[in-house]
């Protein structure tokens, strides 16, 4: 691997990027390679500089001061999906995301500092910061694209051009729209349990996922009903954080994490139930969190290490408790789809296939490369949409080699990125989450691709 040359001002006070970051992290990693085969970045691109071995090696150059943090060494550390398939595959037990999401926040904070408009510009500002995280904001905003779809003014903006008018961020968003459902209630605060009471567990509904994908927040809490759970659904909740977390704004990661372990009484409940992997991920995470970003304050490590250890992915509390069998038959070929911070981040394979396996009827066949990114990585399909873009191809091709009807995944961005792929290609796929199939099961209903 070859180094940028340029050195970094010895003659600089101020600590390098990375200085606050547990040096041992750092040696953990042998430099052995092994995670290479499973970084879907190297996959596509083959450089050293883009694998996990080789932007720990950059970020560790940065902190030891052998070489600057260049615009090129930036590029190669933001290009990271910070996926976590390295976490995996190393031997050695590295744990990356304790090095590269910590090294973005400081990098991200350095460079607002230094007034960088490119690390504040109107994009993060307004729609990364200012909208993604709200879901009442988010469903406001989608009313007009849910009437241009109704209305058929989106295939004609398309036709004549119209959306290449709009910025490259704006445009991959408006490409990354699904067929908006019909507006969904809201849930209630309480939602009791069929049959006899099994666990009273709390709902975290998001906010991208809440606004867009609404009726899957509906078939989680009623799969819970149907399993004996009392579902409480904070009123307070806010976004889990992991918006701004992964794009380097530490401090509004960690304001969002308060207000969530106050949102919601964990002594109260068996679990936090989340249904999106990216989220649980982060609300599972809040303990290091606290400890990267506010170390000297042990009473609010503890408050949310306390938090995330009630977090628990829906599939993961259900075959914990004892998923009661749903009855109705859904006969459909389908694959799934391992989301990176399902099965990378918190170690949960099995499950989901396990739960789905109880559908009579339903038919799935194993993916090739189920563990690679589909490049949807939160907002990264928007701020790296080139390599978003690549990844999604390897995907699809690999999705339609198994002649499914159906693709099933536990994660808001990946659905969004799937549903775009086929919708590009011409395939008409359901995309669903596990819920969704369990939901329609338990209340003998059938998908609308088989009706």
């Amino acid at each position: 691997m070859t180094l940028p040359p340029s050195a970094p001002d010895q003659s600089s006070h101020v600590p390098p990027v990375g200085s606050q970051i547990d040096y041992g992290y750092f040696m953990n990693c042998v430099h052995c390679g092994l995670c290479t085969s499973a970084c879907p970045t190297y996959l596509e691109t083959g450089n050293e500089n883009d694998s996990p071995r080789g932007r720990i090696y950059l970020m560790r150059g940065v902190v030891d001061g052998r070489i600057a943090l260049t615009d090129t060494v930036k590029h190669h550390l933001e290009l990271c999906l910070d996926c976590r398939a390295c976490e995996t595959a190393c031997p050695s037990g590295v744990q990356y995301g304790r090095l590269i999401e910590p090294f973005r926040v400081e990098m991200q904070q350095r460079e607002l500092a230094a007034g960088d408009s490119q690390a504040n510009g109107w994009f993060q500002k307004f729609i990364l910061y200012g909208l993604f995280p709200y879901a009442n904001r988010l469903r406001w905003a989608l009313a007009p694209a849910r009437w241009a779809q109704q209305l058929g003014l989106d295939r004609l903006a398309d036709g004549l051009g119209i959306t290449k008018l709009l910025p490259k961020q704006l445009q991959r968003m408006q490409a990354l729209l699904p067929k908006l459902p019909s507006p969904t209630a809201r849930l209630p605060e309480v939602l009791s349990p069929v049959g006899k009471r099994r666990a009273r567990v709390a709902l975290f509904t998001g906010c991208v996922a809440d606004a867009m994908f609404g009726p899957t927040n509906w078939a989680t809490a009623r799969v819970l009903q149907h399993n004996g759970c009392e579902v409480v659904v904070p009123r307070n909740q806010v976004c889990c954080g992991a918006i701004h977390y992964h794009s380097g704004a530490g401090e509004p990661a960690l304001q969002l994490a308060q207000q969530n372990a106050a949102a919601f009484n964990a002594d109260d409940v068996d679990a936090v139930i989340i249904n999106v992997a990216g989220c649980g991920s982060m609300l599972k995470d809040y303990g290091h969190v606290a400890h990267e970003l506010a170390p000297a304050d042990d009473a609010m490590r503890q408050r949310l290490d306390k938090f995330a250890h009630k977090v628990k992915d829906v599939s993961e509390f259900l075959m914990s408790l004892g998923p009661i069998k749903p009855t109705g038959e859904i006969k459909l070929r389908a694959t799934y789809h391992d989301a990176c911070h399902l099965c990378h981040a918190q170690k949960i394979r099995e499950q989901p296939r396990d739960l789905l396996s109880l559908v009579p009827g339903l038919e799935l066949v194993p993916l090739a490369e189920s563990e690679i990114c589909c490049g949807a990585a939160g907002s990264y399909n928007l701020t790296q949409p080139e390599m978003a873009a690549q990844l999604g191809r390897r995907k699809l091709e690999n999705i339609l080699k198994t002649n499914a009807q159906a693709v099933i995944t536990g994660n808001a961005g990946c659905s969004l990125q799937l549903q775009m792929q086929l919708r590009q290609s011409g395939h008409d796929l359901w995309v669903a989450h596990p819920m969704d199939v369990l939901d329609l099961s338990y209340r003998q209903q059938q998908p609308a691709c088989l009706r």
